[in-house]
C-alpha cells in the first residue's frame, strides 16, 4: 500500500494472528508492545475494547523516538468475546477453558475488536488519533464432548479470549458467522484498510469519521 510510504508503521501487538493479517497488506512494520494493565472504567464491551486499544496505542506513542526520518504511525488493537453482557477473557487454565466453551455451546455470541490508529505530527508537535471497532456474531453448534476434549488437549484454547481461535481446530464447533471473519481472528482487516485511508487523508467530520488530539507528556 503506497499510502504508508511516508510513515514508519508500528504494530502494538505480539499476537501472531495480527502480525499475519497485517502482513497480508504487504506493508513493512515493526512491533512494539505496551505493558499497560488492561483495565477500563467503561461499562459496555465495545467501549471497553476501544478504551483498552486506545490506552495501548497512546502508551506506545509516548515511548517512541519522535526524531525518526519517517512519521510514526501506531496501530494497536483489543479483542473481546462477549456472551450477552458477560465478557469472556483468556482462560486461567483448562478447567476454565472448558467452562467457557460449554457456555458458548449451541449459542450465539459477539466478537468485538477495537483498533487504534495514531500518529505524531511533527509540524504541530501533537498526536492525531482515532479508534474504531467491529462486531461479528458467531454461532457455536452444540459441542461434541469428544471434539471438546481433543481441542482442550491441543492447548489452543489457553491464550485466546473466549477460549477459542476461529482459525484453529475450534472451527469444528462453529457453523456460521455474521460479519467479518478477520475480526474474529483478531483484526478486522477489511475495515482497517478503509479506516487507515480515511485517517491519513484527514476526512471531514461530515464523513462520519472522527479524529482527536492528545498532548504528549
Amino acid at each position: 500500500m503506497k499510502i504508508t510510504d511516508n510513515y514508519r508503521l508500528v504494530l502494538g501487538s505480539q499476537s501472531p494472528r495480527r502480525k499475519e493479517l497485517l502482513g497480508w497488506l504487504q506493508i513493512p512494520f515493526v512491533v512494539e508492545v505496551s505493558n499497560i494493565e488492561e483495565k477500563s472504567i467503561e461499562t459496555t464491551p465495545r467501549k471497553i475494547a476501544e478504551d483498552i486499544a486506545r490506552q495501548k496505542g497512546q502508551d506506545i506513542l509516548q515511548k517512541l523516538d519522535k526524531g525518526k526520518e519517517k512519521q510514526q504511525l501506531v496501530v494497536s488493537a483489543d479483542t473481546i468475546v462477549c456472551l450477552e453482557n458477560e465478557i469472556l477473557g483468556k482462560p486461567k487454565d483448562i478447567v476454565d477453558a472448558k467452562n467457557m466453551l460449554m457456555k458458548l455451546s449451541d449459542r450465539d455470541h459477539d466478537v468485538i475488536t477495537a483498533v487504534y490508529i495514531g500518529k505524531y505530527e511533527e509540524s504541530l508537535q501533537d498526536v492525531y488519533e482515532k479508534v474504531f471497532s467491529c462486531k461479528t456474531r458467531v454461532h457455536f453448534k452444540k459441542i461434541d464432548q469428544d471434539l471438546l476434549q481433543n481441542y482442550l488437549d491441543s492447548g489452543d484454547s489457553l491464550d485466546k479470549a473466549g477460549a477459542y481461535g476461529i482459525q484453529g481446530p475450534s472451527l469444528t464447533f462453529i457453523d456460521r458467522i455474521d460479519g467479518s471473519y478477520s475480526n474474529v481472528v483478531g483484526f478486522p482487516l477489511d475495515m482497517f484498510i478503509d479506516e487507515l485511508k480515511n485517517f491519513l487523508g484527514y476526512p471531514k467530520e461530515s464523513t462520519g469519521q472522527w479524529r482527536k488530539k492528545f498532548k504528549l507528556s
